[in-house]
């Protein structure tokens, strides 16, 4: 399992979200670097955004869900095209689980376990 790992819910639909494209990148001087990507599978999760050979700093993170091809390829009208989630990994050695509840026209997340 990644040390950081994501699962999405379409709270309109109550059932996971397949088939969001999401990118992990960590800040670094300059910029942001990416870390992962892939796009969500039936039940809303990717089990290997962080790849196998990387191994993760302390430093800020951040998620980036494109909402918009989700929406569009369910034809649903939506307000947000994108979320990104930014956080803090503390210690690389925890596991960091940072979920997606998501619906057209409003989101939230939370440091899950």
């Amino acid at each position: 399992m990644s040390a950081i790992t994501t699962h999405v819910l379409d709270t309109s639909q109550g059932r996971p979200a397949t088939g969001v494209p999401v990118t992990l990148e960590v800040e670094v001087a300059g910029g942001w670097e990416l870390v992962g990507k892939g796009t969500t599978n039936k039940d809303g999760r990717i089990p290997d955004l962080v790849p196998e050979e990387v191994i993760l700093d302390a430093g800020v993170y951040r998620l980036i869900f494109d909402t918009a091809r989700y929406f569009a390829a369910h034809r649903i009208e939506s307000f947000y095209p994108q979320v990104t989630i930014v956080f803090k990994l503390r210690d690389p050695a925890q596991h960091y689980h940072v979920p997606l509840l998501l619906s057209p026209f409003g989101y939230s997340t939370y440091r899950g376990s």
